[in-house]
């Protein structure tokens, strides 16, 4: 067997185990599925909409909704002006968010001090609906980079 025979069997079995967990990983991350969009550099990994009751507008339980957007090159990308928005037309607006090569950041929904890792709207209410919603990741020019939605048969974006 030649060594470029022996890379490229490595090769293809490392790139069959990184879309099998991809494909597993996501749809159990983000709670629902997304819109069809091929996935971009940087892009929605993760929803947790779920909270404890409508009623219940306690900065705690907004900071439990969140929104993770994940960049997987390795080079850190701009967010400035990039939005994150529901179907209710809520919008969150990144501000001065570089965020680094394979990094996550998580958009909470209430009130908090921003870091590398978390961001906060800094709203009162809810955003994300338990039931049936979706988050739009836009980039500053308003081009949709992904969606996730979950619940319902509502309209897409």
């Amino acid at each position: 067997m030649s060594v470029s025979s022996s890379v490229r069997r490595v090769t293809a079995a490392a790139s069959v185990a990184a879309a099998l967990v991809g494909a597993a990983a996501l749809p159990a991350a983000a709670g629902g599925q997304h819109l069809g969009r091929p996935h971009s550099v940087v892009y929605i990994s993760g929803v947790r909409h779920d909270g404890q009751s409508r009623a219940d507008h306690s900065n705690r339980t907004l900071n439990n909704q969140w929104v993770a957007v994940t960049n997987s090159s390795r080079r850190a990308v701009n967010l400035d002006r990039w939005t994150l928005s529901d179907r209710n037309g809520h919008t969150y607006t990144f501000h001065h968010v570089r965020l680094a090569g394979r990094a996550t950041v998580r958009v909470h929904t209430g009130v908090g001090r921003n870091t590398k890792t978390d961001l906060y709207q800094d709203r009162r209410i809810r955003v994300w609906d338990n039931n049936a919603d979706a988050a739009t990741l836009r980039d500053d020019r308003g081009r949709v980079l992904d969606a996730v939605s979950w619940g319902g048969h509502g309209k897409r974006h």
